[in-house]
């Protein structure tokens, strides 16, 4: 039976990384159906949104989505955020944002000494509330009373939905689990995090679980990154650790990650998140190499977890190798040049 995906470029280096990962998802033994969707910022320009009005509709369809970037200078941030990626996010209950941070062999991380071997993180982090939640507004726009709330929003429901899968990852790893949080500072929202963490935790006895607050989990990543194994942190937390963690594998355009859809109500999202780049978008420079990890994820996540790993070692071999990198790693190669690379690494 073959996995439909909807497959949405979206903007700027999105529409050269995506045809990588396709192609090497098509070098695998696992049947495809890929239909592209033309929505993003150029779609925009043109109609006035960043997806048509029965776009939720037609992705519940699939089996999975398979995205590049959304973002253009052209398009609010706000505005190519809020109608694109969050209500794809919340409408699927795609509660998990799931991050790999593993410093790949042969990459360069900015911390001196430390190998493949000590940088090697997962983060787990809440997706579809908590700082994101949209609640809010402004009054007295244009004037010195102006106004903007915006509140962090945390339910019961949502922590501890994504914290029992974040201890089912550590049970598969090292045993050992991160909550990040700020309860000293944030009274309500924070306190509440903790205290499902903590009730979760006597149900796994056998994962460790150790409270860190948010700064001081920033300065451990940098300092004491082999003590860190899995990590759940909240929507804002998490979103601001994991690119310090695409920093420490060595470039943003490793980064992988899928929204995960979990209980199954709708498709998953799988993109790299290094963003549209408009500074090189069109000059074929891009690392397509974070979304093929998230084609990777994405075969994980259908059931292919042994064609997973083929593209995960592929995506070693061609990093160890180190004579097809992009700049951003070092070499010279074309975003092309790195997916030929790529499809021959497979084997």
């Amino acid at each position: 039976m073959s996995h439909r995906i909807a497959v949405i470029p979206g903007d700027g280096v999105g529409k050269e990384v995506v045809p990588v990962g396709i192609r090497v998802l098509s070098a695998l033994d696992v049947p495809f159906t890929f239909d592209e969707l033309p929505w993003g910022c150029d779609f925009h320009a043109r109609t006035g949104r960043m997806m048509p009005e029965d776009a939720l509709a037609t992705l519940a369809g699939y089996d999975a989505i398979y995205l590049g970037a959304v973002g253009w200078p052209t398009v609010p941030d706000h505005v190519s955020l809020w109608e694109c990626l969050l209500p794809i996010r919340k409408t699927f209950e795609q509660y998990v944002n799931l991050r790999p941070v593993r410093l790949p062999p042969g990459v360069r991380g900015p911390l001196a000494g430390r190998g493949p071997d000590e940088v090697d993180m997962l983060f787990v982090r809440e997706n579809t509330e908590g700082e994101y939640s949209g609640t809010g507004g402004r009054v007295h726009v244009g004037t010195d009373a102006e106004l903007a709330v915006e509140v962090p929003v945390f339910t019961r429901r949502a922590i501890e939905r994504c914290a029992r899968y974040a201890f089912a990852r550590a049970l598969e790893r090292r045993r050992r689990l991160i909550s990040v949080t700020k309860s000293n500072a944030s009274r309500y929202a924070y306190v509440l995090w903790d205290e499902v963490i903590a009730a979760l935790a006597r149900q796994y006895p056998d994962v460790q679980v150790e409270r860190v607050h948010v700064d001081a989990m920033a300065a451990r990543m940098v300092l004491r990154p082999d003590t860190v194994d899995v990590v759940i942190g909240s929507n804002l937390f998490a979103d601001i650790l994991t690119d310090l963690g695409a920093a420490l594998q060595g470039s943003l355009g490793l980064a992988a990650s899928g929204n995960l859809s979990v209980d199954g109500r709708g498709p998953s999202m799988f993109e790299p998140v290094h963003g549209s780049a408009p500074d090189i978008a069109g000059r074929s420079r891009a690392n397509p190499i974070g979304a093929v990890w998230s084609a990777a994820l994405m075969l994980r996540h259908l059931g292919h977890p042994v064609q997973a790993e083929r593209v995960e070692r592929a995506i070693d071999a061609v990093c160890e190798d180190g004579r097809v990198l992009t700049a951003d790693l070092g070499g010279t190669a074309s975003t092309t040049e790195v997916g030929e690379a790529l499809v021959s690494a497979l084997g």
